[in-house]
Protein backbone atom coordinates (compact mmCIF):
# COMPACT_ATOMS: atom_id res chain seq x y z
CA UNK A 1 0.00 0.00 0.00
CA UNK A 2 1.36 3.63 -0.71
CA UNK A 3 1.49 6.28 1.58
CA UNK A 4 -1.58 8.27 2.24
CA UNK A 5 -1.01 11.70 1.50
CA UNK A 6 -2.87 13.97 4.11
CA UNK A 7 -3.09 17.55 4.51
CA UNK A 8 -2.93 18.72 8.21
CA UNK A 9 -4.63 21.72 8.73
CA UNK A 10 -3.01 23.27 11.62
CA UNK A 11 -4.77 26.01 13.67
CA UNK A 12 -2.31 26.13 16.60
CA UNK A 13 -1.52 29.61 17.70
CA UNK A 14 1.80 27.88 18.38
CA UNK A 15 2.20 25.39 15.91
CA UNK A 16 5.36 23.52 16.67
CA UNK A 17 4.14 21.30 18.89
CA UNK A 18 0.93 20.51 17.69
CA UNK A 19 3.21 19.66 14.50
CA UNK A 20 5.38 17.50 16.92
CA UNK A 21 2.13 15.64 17.92
CA UNK A 22 0.56 14.79 15.44
CA UNK A 23 2.96 13.71 12.72
CA UNK A 24 3.86 11.42 15.73
CA UNK A 25 0.78 9.94 15.43
CA UNK A 26 -0.30 10.03 11.63
CA UNK A 27 2.06 7.53 9.50
CA UNK A 28 1.36 9.60 6.43
CA UNK A 29 2.66 11.38 3.82
CA UNK A 30 1.66 14.84 5.54
CA UNK A 31 1.73 17.97 3.92
CA UNK A 32 1.00 20.42 6.60
CA UNK A 33 -0.62 24.06 6.55
CA UNK A 34 -0.47 26.90 9.56
CA UNK A 35 -4.04 28.34 8.67
CA UNK A 36 -3.75 31.23 10.35
CA UNK A 37 -1.15 32.03 9.20
CA UNK A 38 -2.97 32.04 5.82
CA UNK A 39 -1.47 28.75 4.54
CA UNK A 40 -3.88 26.52 2.77
CA UNK A 41 -3.83 23.98 0.07
CA UNK A 42 -4.95 24.91 -3.03
CA UNK A 43 -5.69 21.90 -4.50
CA UNK A 44 -8.11 18.61 -2.93
CA UNK A 45 -5.69 16.16 -4.08
CA UNK A 46 -5.03 14.08 -1.16
CA UNK A 47 -6.35 11.06 0.40
CA UNK A 48 -7.76 12.88 3.36
CA UNK A 49 -7.68 15.95 6.05
CA UNK A 50 -6.64 16.58 9.92
CA UNK A 51 -8.26 19.77 11.61
CA UNK A 52 -6.35 20.23 14.76
CA UNK A 53 -7.46 22.00 18.16
CA UNK A 54 -6.60 25.70 18.16
CA UNK A 55 -6.86 28.15 21.08
CA UNK A 56 -9.67 29.98 18.59
CA UNK A 57 -13.24 29.41 18.29
CA UNK A 58 -15.38 28.56 15.03
CA UNK A 59 -18.00 31.80 15.72
CA UNK A 60 -15.13 34.51 15.76
CA UNK A 61 -15.21 36.80 12.26
CA UNK A 62 -11.64 36.00 11.36
CA UNK A 63 -10.57 35.59 7.46
CA UNK A 64 -8.63 32.59 7.82
CA UNK A 65 -11.26 30.83 9.89
CA UNK A 66 -13.74 31.54 7.12
CA UNK A 67 -10.89 30.68 4.39
CA UNK A 68 -10.88 27.17 6.52
CA UNK A 69 -14.36 26.51 6.35
CA UNK A 70 -14.59 27.01 3.08
CA UNK A 71 -11.89 24.91 2.18
CA UNK A 72 -12.86 22.18 4.41
CA UNK A 73 -16.44 22.36 2.82
CA UNK A 74 -14.61 21.83 -0.73
CA UNK A 75 -13.08 18.85 0.23
CA UNK A 76 -16.03 17.37 1.82
CA UNK A 77 -17.85 17.81 -1.38
CA UNK A 78 -14.78 16.13 -3.07
CA UNK A 79 -15.35 12.99 -1.02
CA UNK A 80 -12.22 13.49 0.71
CA UNK A 81 -12.69 11.41 4.25
CA UNK A 82 -11.91 14.46 7.42
CA UNK A 83 -10.90 13.81 11.15
CA UNK A 84 -11.21 17.08 13.44
CA UNK A 85 -9.77 17.05 16.75
CA UNK A 86 -11.27 19.68 19.49
CA UNK A 87 -11.53 22.75 17.82
CA UNK A 88 -11.24 20.49 14.26
CA UNK A 89 -14.13 18.75 15.71
CA UNK A 90 -16.36 21.82 16.37
CA UNK A 91 -15.36 23.36 13.01
CA UNK A 92 -16.28 20.34 11.18
CA UNK A 93 -19.70 20.17 13.22
CA UNK A 94 -20.05 23.81 11.85
CA UNK A 95 -19.54 23.73 7.90
CA UNK A 96 -21.66 20.43 8.20
CA UNK A 97 -24.50 22.36 9.37
CA UNK A 98 -24.56 21.22 13.41
CA UNK A 99 -23.93 23.87 16.47
CA UNK A 100 -20.89 25.45 18.15
CA UNK A 101 -21.48 27.40 21.31
CA UNK A 102 -20.02 28.53 24.45
CA UNK A 103 -19.92 26.40 27.14
CA UNK A 104 -19.14 29.28 30.02
CA UNK A 105 -16.37 26.85 31.82
CA UNK A 106 -13.46 24.26 30.63
CA UNK A 107 -13.58 20.81 30.77
CA UNK A 108 -9.58 20.09 31.55
CA UNK A 109 -7.65 16.98 32.32
CA UNK A 110 -7.63 13.56 32.11
CA UNK A 111 -11.58 12.16 32.29
CA UNK A 112 -14.21 9.50 30.69
CA UNK A 113 -15.46 9.27 27.48
CA UNK A 114 -18.10 6.36 26.93
CA UNK A 115 -18.83 4.87 23.63
CA UNK A 116 -22.52 5.05 22.18
CA UNK A 117 -22.46 2.40 20.01
CA UNK A 118 -20.07 0.66 17.35
CA UNK A 119 -18.17 3.02 15.74
CA UNK A 120 -14.90 2.93 12.79
CA UNK A 121 -13.08 5.34 14.35
CA UNK A 122 -12.99 3.75 17.89
CA UNK A 123 -12.93 0.25 16.69
CA UNK A 124 -10.55 -1.93 18.99
CA UNK A 125 -10.95 0.60 22.34
CA UNK A 126 -13.13 0.12 25.38
CA UNK A 127 -16.05 1.18 25.58
CA UNK A 128 -14.72 3.65 28.32
CA UNK A 129 -11.61 5.90 27.46
CA UNK A 130 -9.69 8.01 29.58
CA UNK A 131 -9.18 11.21 27.19
CA UNK A 132 -7.17 14.34 27.99
CA UNK A 133 -9.47 17.35 27.20
CA UNK A 134 -9.40 21.19 27.52
CA UNK A 135 -11.87 23.28 25.59
CA UNK A 136 -14.53 25.86 26.61
CA UNK A 137 -17.07 25.71 23.52
CA UNK A 138 -18.38 22.75 22.28
CA UNK A 139 -20.77 21.06 19.78
CA UNK A 140 -24.31 21.34 21.34
CA UNK A 141 -25.93 20.14 18.02
CA UNK A 142 -24.67 17.60 15.60
CA UNK A 143 -25.06 17.76 12.05
CA UNK A 144 -28.46 16.77 10.73
CA UNK A 145 -27.96 13.07 9.92
CA UNK A 146 -24.55 12.83 12.21
CA UNK A 147 -24.21 9.97 14.60
CA UNK A 148 -22.63 10.50 18.00
CA UNK A 149 -20.44 7.72 18.79
CA UNK A 150 -19.13 9.29 22.19
CA UNK A 151 -20.00 11.19 25.25
CA UNK A 152 -19.85 12.36 28.71
CA UNK A 153 -21.39 14.86 31.07
CA UNK A 154 -19.93 17.83 29.17
CA UNK A 155 -21.78 16.78 26.12
CA UNK A 156 -20.66 15.46 22.79
CA UNK A 157 -17.63 13.94 22.20
CA UNK A 158 -17.48 12.24 18.89
CA UNK A 159 -19.59 12.05 16.05
CA UNK A 160 -19.49 10.84 12.12
CA UNK A 161 -21.11 11.96 9.08
CA UNK A 162 -20.34 9.96 5.84
CA UNK A 163 -17.05 10.01 5.57
CA UNK A 164 -16.54 12.60 7.93
CA UNK A 165 -15.25 12.27 12.18
CA UNK A 166 -14.64 14.21 14.66
CA UNK A 167 -13.32 14.04 18.62
CA UNK A 168 -13.69 16.82 21.07
CA UNK A 169 -10.43 15.42 23.12
CA UNK A 170 -7.10 15.34 22.51
CA UNK A 171 -5.86 11.31 21.49
CA UNK A 172 -2.26 13.13 20.09
CA UNK A 173 -0.93 14.62 23.59
CA UNK A 174 1.78 13.62 25.58
CA UNK A 175 2.46 14.17 28.69
CA UNK A 176 4.54 17.49 28.26
CA UNK A 177 1.68 19.32 26.01
CA UNK A 178 -1.09 18.36 28.56
CA UNK A 179 0.67 20.17 31.38
CA UNK A 180 1.90 22.95 29.12
CA UNK A 181 -1.61 23.79 28.01
CA UNK A 182 -2.69 23.39 31.52
CA UNK A 183 -0.15 26.07 33.02
CA UNK A 184 -1.24 28.49 30.35
CA UNK A 185 -5.17 28.65 31.26
CA UNK A 186 -4.78 31.50 33.09
CA UNK A 187 -8.25 31.71 33.16
CA UNK A 188 -8.71 28.84 35.42
CA UNK A 189 -8.62 29.61 39.32
CA UNK A 190 -4.76 28.36 40.59
CA UNK A 191 -6.28 25.25 42.72
CA UNK A 192 -8.08 23.84 39.38
CA UNK A 193 -5.06 24.21 37.63
CA UNK A 194 -3.11 22.70 40.33
CA UNK A 195 -5.62 19.71 40.74
CA UNK A 196 -5.27 18.93 37.24
CA UNK A 197 -1.55 19.09 37.02
CA UNK A 198 -1.68 16.52 39.99
CA UNK A 199 -3.88 14.23 37.33
CA UNK A 200 -1.12 14.21 34.72
CA UNK A 201 0.48 11.10 35.74
CA UNK A 202 2.32 8.30 33.93
CA UNK A 203 -0.61 6.23 34.61
CA UNK A 204 -3.38 8.18 33.23
CA UNK A 205 -1.04 8.68 30.14
CA UNK A 206 -0.60 5.47 29.65
CA UNK A 207 -4.85 5.00 30.04
CA UNK A 208 -4.80 7.60 27.53
CA UNK A 209 -2.93 6.39 24.83
CA UNK A 210 -5.43 3.56 24.19
CA UNK A 211 -7.16 6.51 22.18
CA UNK A 212 -4.61 7.12 19.53
CA UNK A 213 -5.75 3.85 18.07
CA UNK A 214 -8.20 5.99 16.45
CA UNK A 215 -5.65 7.32 14.19
CA UNK A 216 -4.70 4.25 12.88
CA UNK A 217 -8.13 3.38 12.02
CA UNK A 218 -8.79 6.50 10.61
CA UNK A 219 -5.58 6.20 8.22
CA UNK A 220 -7.21 2.68 7.36
CA UNK A 221 -10.63 3.74 6.52
CA UNK A 222 -8.74 6.61 4.39
CA UNK A 223 -6.55 3.85 2.22
CA UNK A 224 -9.51 1.86 1.28
CA UNK A 225 -11.98 4.81 0.34
CA UNK A 226 -8.39 5.85 -1.38
CA UNK A 227 -8.52 2.47 -3.23
CA UNK A 228 -12.08 2.56 -3.92
CA UNK A 229 -11.47 5.89 -5.81
CA UNK A 230 -8.47 4.53 -8.06
CA UNK A 231 -10.41 1.52 -8.65
CA UNK A 232 -13.14 3.86 -9.97
CA UNK A 233 -10.65 5.54 -11.85
CA UNK A 234 -11.91 9.41 -9.90
CA UNK A 235 -8.42 9.27 -8.51
CA UNK A 236 -4.62 8.52 -9.76
CA UNK A 237 -2.46 5.98 -7.80
CA UNK A 238 0.48 7.91 -7.79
Amino acid sequence: MTSIRLALLNVAQNPEETSRNFRRELDANIVEFHCPSGEFPDTFQFDCFVVTGSWASVYWDREWIGQLKTWVGGAIEAGLPGLGVCYGHQLLADVLGGRVTSMGEYEIGYRTVEQDGENRLLTGLDEELTVFTTHSDHVVEAPPGATVFAKNEYGIHGFRKDRIFAVQFHPEYDMETARTVTEGKDEIPDERIEAVLDGITPRNYRAACEAKQLFDNFLEYAAEIRDERVARGSVSAD
